[in-house]
């Protein structure tokens, strides 16, 4: 029986996407699209979780496009841009999940793995990771939302000069430039490190989270009477929500409240 290009596992509300192709750097085969597919749709979906953990098995996050099926693929110009849109449809699920996605990235993390981990709301990494826009040096444009997350990462002139050199970032660097939230050490440290994260919003409001991310990720695109707008109607939304009525009741009552970051550390 062969072993999935992607495997996902929930725990404690904590659902976990692990491209599972060690082999080839995890890189984007028709088995892991369509295995990715799949998987971001399961964790948007079950109410039990709360926090999705992005991962790749075997050393690397994930190499990119899979040069050997660049190689075999003759189709015309038409045919890939369907490919491409196919591609972006879920792609755009995984960056808009209303549920905070923590990418764990260990080794490689190029071409489109550079897009898959941005997608994440927090990008964790081993000292030994390595970020590259690569696609240059195949004298491809940058794919998988690559050129709308990397400016919004770390800046429009910087994300040009990565983009335009095709060079290769290490994680301090990558940490510096705003692509990494933390560091650690080596792969153990790395899935202790995220597992961690992800306990932290298990108390959380996914509504309010949920709707925070979703407005956020628009605000490089509307304008200020939108975003008001948009605030509004989901400020409506929660105040109305048993979460919050039973924060405000703890509040009220001077019990802990179930979400406090700071008393959690």
């Amino acid at each position: 029986m062969n072993t999935p290009a992607v495997l996902t596992a929930v725990e404690n509300g904590v659902g976990t996407i692990s491209l599972n192709r060690p082999e080839a750097r995890n890189a984007l085969s028709l088995e892991v699209r369509d295995g990715l597919a799949r998987a971001v749709v399961q964790m948007r979906d079950d109410a039990n979780v709360h926090t999705v953990i992005l991962t790749g098995a075997g050393g690397a996050f994930c190499s990119g496009g899979d040069i050997g099926l660049m190689m075999n693929s003759r189709q015309d110009g038409v045919a890939h841009r369907e490919r491409m849109r196919a591609l972006h449809q879920w792609f755009a699920e995984l960056v808009n999940m209303e549920k905070p996605v923590i990418a764990a990235v260990d080794g490689a993390a190029f071409g489109a793995g550079l897009s898959l981990a941005l997608a994440a709301d927090f990008v964790l990494a081993t000292r030994r990771s390595k970020f590259c826009a690569v696609f240059g040096r195949i004298g491809l444009v940058p794919d998988l939302g690559a050129m709308q997350l990397l400016p919004r990462s770390v800046g429009l002139q910087k994300a040009k000069e990565l983009v335009f050199t095709a060079r290769t970032v290490a994680a301090d660097e990558a940490k510096a430039l705003g692509m990494v939230y933390d560091l650690v050490e080596d792969a153990a440290a790395l899935q202790l490190a995220a597992q961690q994260l992800a306990a932290r919003f298990a108390d959380a409001s996914t509504t309010a989270i949920g709707m925070a991310k979703n407005i956020m990720n628009q605000s490089f695109e509307l304008n200020a009477h939108a975003m008001a707008e948009l605030e509004a109607s989901a400020q409506a939304i929660c105040r109305g929500s048993d979460y919050h009525l039973d924060a405000v009741r703890r509040f009220k009552d001077k019990q802990a409240l179930r979400f406090d970051w700071d008393r959690k550390e």
